[in-house]
């Protein structure tokens, strides 16, 4: 077997932050047949790999934890036995605490070429996201790494609490919360001082961290009263008492509030990245797909005959990318688009327009479609205009410029409803564990109310979870329907939509 070319990837899928996977990680995940993910790896970076990849969650493997290792190990080397590009998928770095060897000495047994593509290990992330330097020149120049549980097989434990008592820098313990009583009375037993500053990090770099600071010997009942559980990591050192100055993360606008994000998947990323940066734990919920028209003979009509057109216009960026991948498919290019001059509906809408090279000679102040219409009525009178959209939608773009031009409107890409009712997104509407909802448009704004259940309903009646919209039509779609929108984009694009829940926060925090 040629070792030059892997099939297995061992990759590492950092601390819970989707922002902080390596580009090579992304690499492997893109080339990816099947996906070997740990729960606690953040689901959104299956995003990465095909739609058609195969994705397995570990905890979907037989055996109980110490025994799901020998399944892994045989379901990687079969799936890489029949040529398939296996990308296995785990928290944190995978030679940390995280069986990485172990799955690296099946992989070579069984002879096959692997790779293992490093990941920010839990200590890293936990570290800096919480303000609390590892190394510091006045304070630490040593950190040791240490298993706070230990494999039950093993004859003797490995780990000298004496020595790490005597340790002269920054101590770090994974999987220690089940042991943490145990763990402090060991240092405090072997010399280790009480007043030596440590903390708790809880699901560290994701929009639900929590930290509890403390001295050693108070910190079994710092953390039982915070409530923090596993997965955290334990910090024990000097340089803990530095957060207090250097903690960034928990003082973003939007710390802590757990955000609905209900666009298609293929558009949630964008949105979801935002709101993440800013503290946020976003959730999302698709609550329509987009897909190809079920017919495209009109489209194809209207690309063999795109010499009699004068403007060419799109509503959103799927218009764009759908009836560009069209055009290519029928045999034709974008020199076919020479003669024509382009609108968009809004900034995203160019942006995309811009990734083909196409400039749009047209793109409204304002993201709406009766602000389009406005702008574009003095330039198409008398002009045969094409307009490329979704098979629904508002018809006003179209009846407003049908009042001086000729006007063709084509279907470029489907929307249907596609709201997962089982979804743990779902579930966490349901149980009121979401801060705010957001809505990006009217079609999506009717899918997810028409598949709401009456409880759920009544929950946002309440505006308990408040509702965001990107503009004011959307905004009237969720008041028809009987609820209440707590904040508008005053920009109708995602970065509208990001400062509208930062003035919303902001004003929360105030009361």
């Amino acid at each position: 077997m040629d070792n030059t070319s892997p099939l297995v990837f061992l990759v590492g899928a950092g601390p819970g932050n989707p922002g902080l996977l390596t580009l090579r990680a992304v690499e492997c995940l893109k080339q990816a047949d099947l996906v070997i993910y740990d729960r606690l790896a953040n689901s959104s970076l299956l995003d990465h790999a095909p739609v058609k990849a195969q994705k397995i969650c570990v905890s979907e493997l037989a055996g109980h934890h110490a025994e799901r290792c020998e399944p892994i190990h045989r379901l990687m080397i079969e799936a890489a036995g029949q040529g398939k590009r296996v990308v296995r998928l785990k928290g944190g770095d995978p030679l940390v605490f995280g069986r990485g060897a172990e799955e690296a000495e099946a992989l070579r047994e069984a002879g096959i070429p692997f790779e293992i593509v490093p990941g920010v290990t839990a200590a890293l992330g936990a570290a800096a996201f919480a303000g609390i330097p590892l190394t510091h020149r006045l304070h630490a120049s040593a950190v040791a790494f240490v298993a706070g549980h230990e494999c039950p097989g093993k004859a003797r434990s490995a780990i000298d609490w004496n020595s790490l008592a005597l340790f002269p820098g920054t101590l770090v313990v994974y999987m220690g919360m089940t042991r943490l009583e145990t763990i402090v009375h060991s240092l405090l037993k072997s010399g280790k001082d009480p007043a030596t500053p440590a903390a708790v990090v809880h699901a560290a770099t994701t929009g639900e961290q929590r930290t509890t600071a403390s001295t050693l010997q108070e910190l079994p009942r710092a953390v039982e009263a915070a409530g923090l559980k596993a997965p955290s990591v334990i910090l024990i050192g000097p340089v803990v008492e530095l957060r207090a100055h250097l903690q960034w993360f928990e003082k973003r606008p939007l710390f802590g509030k757990r955000i609905l994000v209900t666009r298609p998947r293929q558009q949630a990323g964008d949105l979801a990245r935002r709101l993440e940066v800013l503290g946020a734990k976003a959730l999302i919920l698709p609550t329509v797909a987009i897909s190809d028209p079920g017919n495209w003979d009109k489209v194809d009509a209207a690309l063999a005959d795109l010499n009699k057109y004068h403007w060419l216009v799109f509503t959103s960026s799927n218009g764009v990318h759908s009836f560009i991948k069209r055009l290519w498919e029928t045999g034709h290019d974008l020199r076919a688009l020479g003669h024509l001059r382009l609108a968009a509906i809004g900034p995203a809408t160019a942006i995309a327009l811009r990734t083909y090279h196409l400039e749009p000679d047209v793109v409204p102040a304002q993201f709406r479609s009766e602000v389009l219409a406005a702008d574009l009525l003095q330039h198409v009178v008398g002009k045969r205009v094409l307009l490329a959209r979704a098979d629904r939608g508002r018809e006003l773009l179209r009846e407003e410029l049908a009042k001086v031009a000729e006007v063709d409107q084509v279907a470029v890409y489907s929307q249907v409803d596609a709201v997962d009712l089982h979804s743990s997104e779902m579930d966490c509407l349901r149980r009121g564990e979401v801060d705010y909802l957001t809505l990006t448009s009217s079609n999506i704004a009717r899918a997810l109310v028409l598949a709401l259940d009456a409880p759920t309903r009544a929950y946002l009646e309440t505006g308990q979870v408040k509702i965001v919209t990107i503009s004011p039509v959307t905004s009237s779609v969720v008041r028809e329907m009987g609820l209440p929108v707590a904040a508008e984009a005053t920009e109708y694009t995602t970065q509208g939509i990001v400062e509208a829940f930062i003035r919303l926060a902001g004003a929360a925090s105030e009361k």
